[in-house]
């Protein structure tokens, strides 16, 4: 039981490095999700979300690189 605990979280390490930053991006989708098709011009959805997973990106690299 030990060994599957163990393998179970160098899995989990290995996609979610940092959890706050994979929260934010989980609830950065699900805004665009529910909100950017409530926007009247569609053309500019995919550049808001692009844009909002860059400010995200960002602004874990700059708290990472503090430490």
């Amino acid at each position: 039981m030990r060994v599957i605990k163990t393998a179970s979280r160098e899995v989990y390490g290995l996609f979610v490095e940092d959890g706050s930053y994979a929260l934010a991006i989980i609830l950065w989708l699900l805004c665009a999700v529910f909100v950017l098709p409530l926007l009247p011009d569609p053309g500019g959805r995919a550049p808001l979300l692009f844009a909002g997973l860059i400010l995200i990106l960002l602004e874990n690299v700059v708290r990472s690189a503090k430490h």
